[in-house]
């Protein structure tokens, strides 16, 4: 769970900048917080899952 915990504070954030700067009104992040809810409860999830985990087990073994 901490690779879950980790995106949704990574993309809260990203959300809360977006709507600070006004690149983001309320109303999409409204709407993109409630399709993400939706899909949440979807067939789906368990595949957005196992591709979200993949792409940070690639990234975490990047050495810059």
């Amino acid at each position: 769970m901490i690779v879950s915990l980790s995106a949704v504070l990574l993309l809260g954030l990203v959300l809360v900048l977006l709507l600070r700067y006004r690149v983001l009104r309320t109303l999409d992040c409204v709407l993109s917080g409630t399709f993400g809810f939706l899909l949440a409860g979807t067939a789906l999830a368990p595949v957005l899952r196992a591709v979200l985990a993949w792409i940070f087990t690639t990234f975490g073994t990047i050495h810059l």
